[in-house]
């Protein structure tokens, strides 16, 4: 039992950023899949892509609030600085998402919920190392 508690005191942050990540991709999935269900087409691209600039809005705030608190356990007091720096940093990852799905899903003809599983996995990778250096810094 202790060297499962020193590894994971040793990996904590990174296992702590896979379970958020997961539960932000959660977010991110379940709102996408609401809409291209229910009310947009993701056929047409100008919907395909409402549906992910909404999903990935509410991902990105469920994402800031449980990353500052369960992963980098920031003690930032200016909340609204650190959240601009975190949405703007997830600015260049929803422009690679929606590049890659336009690509995958447009161009190339994928069903889009493939690839939005996909890029979900690329985003995850690419937002950590994003907080990591510009967001939650020590």
């Amino acid at each position: 039992m202790k060297k499962i508690a020193k590894l994971y005191d040793k990996y904590k942050e990174i296992i702590n950023y896979l379970v958020v990540g997961v539960l932000t991709t959660v977010v991110s999935l379940a709102v996408y899949y609401g809409l291209v269900l229910t009310i947009l087409n993701p056929r047409d691209p100008l919907q395909l892509q409402i549906a992910n600039v909404v999903s990935w809005i509410c991902a990105v705030t469920f994402a800031y609030f449980t990353n500052r608190k369960f992963v980098f356990e920031s003690q930032n007091e200016n909340i609204l600085k650190e959240a601009a720096a975190f949405f703007a940093a997830r600015i260049g990852t929803l422009v690679m998402d929606m590049t890659l799905m336009f690509l995958m899903v447009s161009v190339m003809g994928w069903n889009d919920k493939i690839a939005k599983l996909i890029n979900q996995v690329l985003i995850t990778i690419a937002n950590y190392v994003l907080s990591k250096v510009f967001v939650f810094k020590k």
